[in-house]
């Protein structure tokens, strides 16, 4: 359902896939999530934390539609601050692989001036494609 685009001659990508082509499946749009909770409550005020908090929240969303991690073919970050992001990596990557396992989507990070929650250090949007064939099995 699922391949990966590499052109060959390129260099192996670290921690994202340059394409992702989809055959099949529903097409799931998550808007961006920012480091609260479901609640709205703000646990974490630092970059890892809000990160972690920001692609949970992803999950559960995606959960929604009875999705996994896996089927996620897309993610954009939106940081506030490029060398915050860069100096969370190590914990963020700790974060990422603890959620997300070893899926590495088409991913794109972007610096932008702000964001419209004041406390929010970064915003994650995703889009996951989910198999017919995984939805009507009754999977969870």
């Amino acid at each position: 359902m699922m391949q990966v685009l590499q052109p060959p001659e390129w260099a192996a990508p670290r921690g994202f896939a340059n394409g992702i082509a989809v055959r099949g499946g529903t097409t799931v749009y998550i808007a961006g999530q920012v480091g609260w909770t479901g609640a709205g409550a703000w646990e974490a005020k630092d970059f890892a934390g809000q990160f972690r908090q920001a692609l949970r929240n992803v999950m559960e969303v995606l959960a929604q539609a009875r999705g996994r991690p896996e089927h996620i073919v897309r993610l954009t970050w939106y940081v506030v601050d490029r060398g915050e992001y860069l100096a969370a990596l190590k914990p963020v990557g700790q974060a990422y692989r603890e959620i997300m396992g070893g899926h590495y989507p088409a991913m794109s990070v972007v610096q932008v001036s702000g964001l419209v929650e004041v406390l929010a250090r970064l915003e994650i949007e995703a889009t996951a494609v989910i198999p017919d064939s995984f939805r009507t099995e009754g999977k969870p």
